[in-house]
């Protein structure tokens, strides 16, 4: 009779090589190795051959949409699969841009503003849905975050003209931009913006939204794990091989290519907002695009702003308000939330890191 001695399991990791092993925003990662697992099971007194699971494969690839670039990584059980799920992320952004682009005259948000002044419009259930997620983020922040904030941006036009508008053609605006005013009924699923010349655009919720949909399409497609990255908005699932989630850098505001911290994402969304993305320098004063709805000058508080949350939507909509309410009215609220996170730097670089998040980050 066949007999033999089993000294227990036996795990084999191997590392993630590329930077680090980081995932980080506008960058590339490569997985070197996978883990390989070796189980030894005992059968009714028996001896069971050692084998090896098969390794999970990573599939990554990246696309242009919503005007910027989106990479999509999955983890599955075989790259058929894994292809399957991305391209069903892909296909998910695509089919939302064409509803909520207003850089389109057909998508469904243009129809909205085509409209304002005169009657509302029916829209389809994400539509109504990103809107209606974007008044609760304005309600949040006290109007930090609007989503009718449109006529004053394209007055600053700031990596256009590069020019400081007159106080007096930002006050000319002014009443364009009120998110109270806009009129959402849930019954008919329709959207009015009461005065004409108002418009909505919900670009600084829509990638986190689209990264929530992209990842629940991966998952019915087979997917383990993944990450969807929409520039700066980013939503994970799952976990890396041999890694306990999906490493992220935190970009420095103020130092180009460098990290504040590194931080493992497993079933988390993370969005940054900065001033440094779309600025200009003049007298030695940084104008940039991310402005206060009540003073509609760039607001001044914080260098950059990170939110992780459950869900996507979330963090790309807080993202923005806390950089608009400061500092301390920032973290204030982070506080109060459950499933927020947040670090702040503040205008003097000084980094704030919410109580939740402190024992999370590495800093490199």
């Amino acid at each position: 009779m066949k007999s033999c001695r089993t000294r227990g399991i036996r795990e084999t990791f191997a590392g993630i090589s590329g930077k680090g092993g980081r995932i980080m925003k506008n960058s590339h990662s490569s997985l070197s190795s996978l883990t390989i697992l070796l189980l030894a099971l005992i059968i009714l007194g028996g001896c069971a051959e050692i084998r090896s699971a098969a390794p999970p494969i990573v599939t990554k690839r990246a696309q242009m949409h919503m005007g910027t670039l989106v990479t999509v990584t999955a983890v599955a059980s075989d790259k058929k699969k894994g292809d399957r799920a991305v391209q069903a992320a892909f296909d998910e952004i695509k089919r939302l841009e064409q509803l909520l682009s207003t850089w389109r005259s057909d998508s469904e948000l243009s129809r909205v503003n085509a409209e304002a002044g005169r009657q509302s419009v029916e829209v389809s259930r994400d539509t109504f849905e990103v809107v209606v997620r974007s008044l609760e983020m304005a309600q949040l922040t006290h109007g930090g975050f609007n989503i009718a904030l449109g006529p004053a941006i394209e007055a600053w036009s700031v990596t256009e003209r590069q020019d400081i508008p007159a106080e007096s053609e930002l006050q000319h605006v002014k009443p364009l931009i009120d998110w109270t005013s806009i009129r959402v009924d849930h019954e008919a699923r329709t959207i009015f913006l009461p005065r004409k010349g108002m418009r909505v655009d919900v670009g600084g919720i829509g990638k986190g939204y689209a990264a929530d949909q992209a990842v629940e399409e991966m998952k019915r497609a087979g997917a383990e794990g993944g990450v969807v990255a929409l520039s700066g908005d980013i939503k994970t699932f799952g976990a890396l091989p041999d890694r306990r989630g999906f490493p992220v850098g935190i970009r420095h505001p103020r130092e180009e290519g460098a990290l504040i911290a590194v931080i493992d994402l497993q079933d988390e969304a993370i969005s940054t907002a900065g001033d440094y993305e779309r600025f200009f320098v003049r007298d030695g004063v940084r104008y940039h695009h991310i402005l206060d709805p009540h003073t509609l000058q760039p607001a001044r508080g914080c260098q950059s702003v990170t939110v992780i949350a459950k869900d996507g939507v979330v963090a790309d909509g807080l993202d923005t308000g806390i950089f608009v309410l400061g500092p301390e009215e920032g973290m204030a609220l982070v506080e109060r939330l459950s499933d927020v996170e947040a670090i702040i730097i503040d205008a003097k670089g000084t980094m704030r890191v919410s109580s939740g998040l402190r024992d999370r980050l590495r800093i490199p």
